[in-house]
Order: structure tokens, then C-alpha cells, then sequence
């Protein structure tokens, strides 16, 4: 095996192994294909999710990256997709801690009142909201911003230009909402109340990002999306993003911890469809996390997103479908297959489009976009 590959995806291929082995000899055939079937789910989930994190990750010194690549993966494996669900159970239910994770430890079906898979699926339009809300808006923020490289020319140069309208990314965002809180459930004050604090986090997060990069100096434009325009002339030019740090890089750090809870909502939720045992959704789960910090420690290695410059994009329209999706699944149930289906057509389409690009001469294409852009040609 290249020893390159195994350092890099060396801790995912052992968790697997692992995984898979412990739920053969303590579960028995049955719970090995269940943990199965769950680990190559979450993997299916994870190509937009690493694109994402090698993006902003990119942005910051190789102190953070460190520090978001240990410590941020172990809050993600343990806090997100094991702590996390048991504290909204608790939170939704008002249980306290104790009664929440004996309901864990006994399981029981989703369709079962006082369960702790029912009470999660109960929880689930709140969940949906706050989730698919802070990605929408996530969403928005990036495609509704005038860009020199674009992807869908025809779609995101008419939404560049709306984007220039102030905080329009919060008005739609805040639209989309309303429809659903109104349209999708009985409930529509819970639903609005989880909303608006999905939209709220991601604002708060990306200003105080914003906030503190300004005033450590950045030349670099400042917030989550500061490389909207950085990044994307620095692949054409070749030239390096300047790195952030110390409070800066504090808030792009919670950005990603946050945005990873919001990508595992869905594949908590969907996970009590395949198995109501606590131990092996976390088995499942913890196996995707793990190939998030892989495929997200690859694309840094490799330099690929400034190889393949449309994969930020496509990995974006991944996270939007994905905040629809959620937003559906409201009122609606949507298969999962469905939901990891959707990433992966985006990112390939994105990586296509981008070889096509590379080959017909990419540095070439990426100067007359930037000229098209700032000479305002339509």
C-alpha cells in the first residue's frame, strides 16, 4: 500500500476495521451488516462536508489546522454525533441527563412513544430547521457573492448580482423559512424559533470571524466566505492565501464545529431508520467522522481544490441541497440515500467540469473571467 495513503487515511481504514469487527464479535452477523451499512451511508455524506473544511482550513496556520484535525475531530465524533443527540433529547423531552441515556441504553423503535429514537424523532423539525437553516444561509453567503471564478456561469452570475444587495442572503434565507415553518408543519413557532437561531449562528460566527481578521491585519478579504475573491485569484495566480490566527482563527474553528453538527443532523436522525442501538449508530457515525478528517487532511496535502477549483463550488451546492433537503424533511421523510446521492452528483460534477477546465487551459479561462467580471461584461 502507498505509505502516503495510509498516513493519510491510516486512522480511517482502523476505526473501520475496528468498527466493523466489534460489531461481529459483540453483535453477531445481523449487527455487523447494520454498522456496515451505516459506515458507507456516512462516508457517501462526507466528500462535501471535507471539501468545505479543506476550504476554510486553508485559511488558517498549520497550529489551528492541527488543533481542528485532533481535538475538533474528537468533538466531532463524540460531542456531535454521540453527546449531542442525547443533550437535544434531554433539552426537547425536559428529561434530565440520567432518564436520557437509560432511554439510550434500552433503545426500543422509532414508532414506540417514550423512546429514546422516538423522542429524537420528535425533536427532528427543530433539528431540521436549525440545520438547514444555518446551511442555506451558508449556501446563500457563497453564491450570492460576484466572484472572478465561477462554476454554473448562467445560474451564479445573475446571483452575484443580487448578492449586492446588502444582507440579501439573510432575506431569502428568512423567506425560505417562513414558507416552510408555514407550509410543513403544525408547529410553526418551533420550527421559527429553531430557524432563526440557525440563521443567527451562522451570522454571529461569520462577523465576529470577520471582526477579529480585520484586526489582525488581513490583506485578505475578512469572514467565512473572505475567500470568496482571495482564494479564487490566488489559484489562478498561484499565489498563497494569507493564513489567520489567534481569534480569527478561534471563530473559523467554531464555524467548522458548528457546521459539522449541522451536517450530522440528518445522519443522527436517519440513523435511528436503520438501527434503534445507540452503540452502533455511534459505531457508524464515528466511522464517517473519521473519513471527514482523511479526505479533508488529503485535500490539503494534495493541493486540490487550487487543481480542481470548481469543487468548492460544487461541495456548496451540496451543502445548499442539503439545507433543502433538511428543510423538507420538516413535514416529509427523505431516504438518506437520497441525501448522500445528491453530494456526491455535485462534487463529481464539480471535479468533471473541473478537468475540462484544467485541460482547455484553466489559468487562461480563470484571467478572462476576471476581466469579464471587472469590465462588466454580461
Amino acid at each position: 500500500m502507498n505509505p502516503t495513503f495510509f498516513r493519510t487515511f491510516g486512522w480511517a481504514l482502523s476505526v473501520t476495521v475496528l468498527a466493523l469487527a466489534a460489531s461481529l464479535v459483540l453483535g453477531g452477523p445481523e449487527v455487523f451488516v447494520i454498522v456496515a451499512v451505516l459506515c458507507v451511508l456516512e462516508v457517501s455524506l462526507s466528500f462535501d462536508n471535507a471539501v468545505v473544511n479543506a476550504t476554510v482550513l486553508g485559511r488558517m496556520s498549520p497550529y489551528w489546522q492541527r488543533l481542528f484535525l485532533t481535538v475538533g475531530i474528537l468533538i466531532a465524533v463524540f460531542g456531535m454525533r454521540l453527546v449531542f443527540p442525547l443533550v437535544l433529547v434531554g433539552i426537547t423531552a425536559q428529561i434530565g441527563p440520567v432518564e436520557v441515556i437509560r432511554l439510550a441504553l434500552k433503545g426500543g423503535e422509532q414508532d414506540e412513544p417514550g423512546t429514546y429514537a422516538y423522542l429524537l424523532h420528535q425533536a427532528h423539525p427543530s433539528i431540521a430547521a436549525f440545520g438547514g437553516m444555518f446551511l442555506l444561509t451558508l449556501f446563500l453567503g457563497f453564491v450570492l457573492e460576484d466572484r472572478p471564478v465561477r462554476w454554473l456561469k448562467w445560474l451564479e452570475r445573475p446571483l452575484g448580482r443580487i448578492g449586492r444587495l446588502d444582507q440579501v442572503s439573510v432575506v431569502i434565507a428568512l423567506g425560505a423559512l417562513v414558507i416552510a415553518a408555514t407550509t410543513l408543519t403544525d408547529d410553526a413557532g418551533t420550527v421559527m424559533v429553531a430557524g432563526v437561531l440557525g440563521i443567527s449562528t451562522y451570522v454571529l460566527v461569520n462577523a465576529l470571524g470577520e471582526l477579529f481578521e480585520k484586526e489582525g491585519g488581513g490583506d485578505e478579504p475578512a469572514g467565512i466566505h473572505g475567500d470568496a475573491a482571495g482564494v479564487d485569484v490566488s489559484l489562478s495566480s498561484g499565489n498563497s492565501v494569507t493564513q489567520v490566527a489567534g481569534r480569527a482563527a478561534f471563530f473559523l474553528f467554531l464555524y467548522l464545529e458548528v457546521l459539522d453538527a449541522s451536517f450530522s443532523f440528518d445522519g443522527v436522525i436517519g440513523a435511528f431508520a436503520i438501527s434503534q442501538n445507540i452503540f452502533v449508530i455511534a459505531a457508524g457515525l464515528g466511522v464517517g467522522a473519521m473519513y471527514i478528517r482523511s479526505l479533508t487532511v488529503f485535500l490539503i496535502r494534495k493541493g486540490t481544490l487550487q487543481e480542481y477549483v470548481y469543487l468548492e463550488h460544487g461541495a456548496h451546492w451540496a451543502i445548499g441541497a442539503l439545507g433543502v433537503i433538511l428543510l423538507v424533511g420538516i413535514g416529509h421523510e427523505v431516504p438518506e440515500i437520497i441525501t448522500g446521492l445528491v453530494g456526491v452528483a455535485f462534487i463529481a460534477a464539480a471535479f468533471i467540469s473541473s478537468v475540462v477546465r484544467n485541460r482547455r487551459g484553466g489559468l487562461a479561462a480563470a484571467a478572462e473571467q476576471r476581466r469579464e467580471m471587472l469590465v462588466g461584461k454580461p
